[in-house]
């Protein structure tokens, strides 16, 4: 029996400045005092996100007809740059989930929307990503085959993020014909499906990135998100490629808080001047950044350009915080250490070549 769209529960978020504030005053009492323990701890980061799903903010990409908060589009990315800001873990986690709420949305399967956005919303259920390695040139590392019913899914996930955290992941392969096909699947191990331990990674340890290991899976095609010609991935990069600023510019502002902070306990006019010249800088970016949003008609170029320079503010913002942190930043627990490593993991994330190529430039010639 199918579901029908639920009516909305959610009250319409008509004041974005109350909205931010109060996420934000939650932010700095709740996840500041455990920014490190939730870096590296996967029980802290769990209770992290439960932060969030007591807010309902795990679903504010559906729509208020599936009983979502059906936030538009800036009032979003303003939330995930607030997140970042104060937890570069907690905010790559749920954005994991965001993604796939994302594509659920879009997906033209009315009976998988019907299935899964009421769970969401009503019972918490959360979901991963599984299909950056549809990126990749050459051999498909994951394919798939129709067969009866459904599709045999065969081959090898290299970045899954959120084992023991989400409850379905979707995962993204390649038909013989070149076609893209990503569906929805449990995120447990099977006779079919392996996943490896945690991944050791230099930063965001506690987010249990896996890698998953097919052998004749079988996808239902009820299953099935979307079904895309070969390389939408990489059109769909271009249409996006600015949104992640918001998320990179959440890193830099990380770093300008320290800086901030340091300013107040060590009134050095040299630290000041460094606040001030990258603390004028970011609010230049931000401010482009969410004016382009709002155009319909900017170009990949202008975008990308956007995109580089927000990578390049939290570059240095993370180092303004390590220098003037001084020795201290060598600890593992200090804010300087988490902040520069966020750094990098957000320079690199939804990397294409595009991207890597104008980045290097930028540090080659700036």
């Amino acid at each position: 029996m199918s579901i029908s769209p639920e009516i909305n529960n959610h009250p319409p978020v008509n004041n974005l400045d109350n909205f931010l504030e109060e996420i934000e005053s939650y932010l700095q009492a709740d996840v500041t005092p455990l920014a490190t323990e939730i870096d590296q701890c996967p029980d802290a980061l769990k209770k992290a996100l439960e932060g969030l799903i007591d807010r309902s903010l795990l679903s504010v990409r559906i729509p208020q007809a599936w009983g979502g908060v059906g936030l538009e589009l800036e009032t979003f990315y303003l939330l995930q740059q607030l997140l970042t800001q104060y937890s570069g873990a907690l905010g790559f986690l749920q954005l994991q989930h965001q993604g796939a709420v994302n594509a659920i949305v879009k997906s033209e399967n009315e009976a998988l929307k019907q299935q899964y956005l009421p769970k969401i919303v009503a019972e918490n259920l959360l979901c991963g990503l599984g299909f950056s390695q549809l990126r990749r040139t050459g051999k498909p590392l994951m394919t798939a085959t129709s067969v009866a019913g459904g599709y045999e899914i065969t081959g090898h996930i290299p970045w899954i993020t959120g084992f023991n955290f989400f409850d379905r992941f979707i995962l993204g392969a390649t038909l013989p014909e070149g076609q893209e096909i990503r569906g929805i699947m449990p995120f447990k191990p099977s006779s079919q499906v392996r996943f490896s331990e945690s991944m050791k990674l230099g930063a965001m340890q506690s987010t249990n990135t896996v890698t998953a290991t097919f052998e004749k899976y079988f996808l239902p095609e009820e299953n099935v998100v979307s079904l895309a010609p070969g390389g939408a991935i990489y059109d769909n990069d271009k249409k996006v490629v600015l949104y992640p600023s918001f998320l990179v510019l959440g890193c830099a502002k990380a770093g300008l808080d320290i800086v901030k902070k340091v300013v107040e306990t060590k009134p050095l006019d040299f630290i000041e001047e460094a606040y001030d010249h990258l603390d004028e800088e970011w609010h230049i970016c931000q401010s482009k950044v969410r004016k382009a949003i709002a155009t319909d008609d900017r170009s990949f170029d202008d975008d990308l350009a956007l995109r580089v320079w927000s990578i390049n503010l939290a570059q240095r913002c993370s180092k303004a915080a390590v220098t003037v942190s001084s020795g201290a930043a060598n600890y593992h627990d200090h804010p300087a250490q988490r902040v520069y490593k966020e750094a990098l993991v957000f320079s690199v994330f939804a990397q294409t070549t595009d991207i890597m190529k104008a980045t290097l430039e930028q540090l080659m010639y700036n």
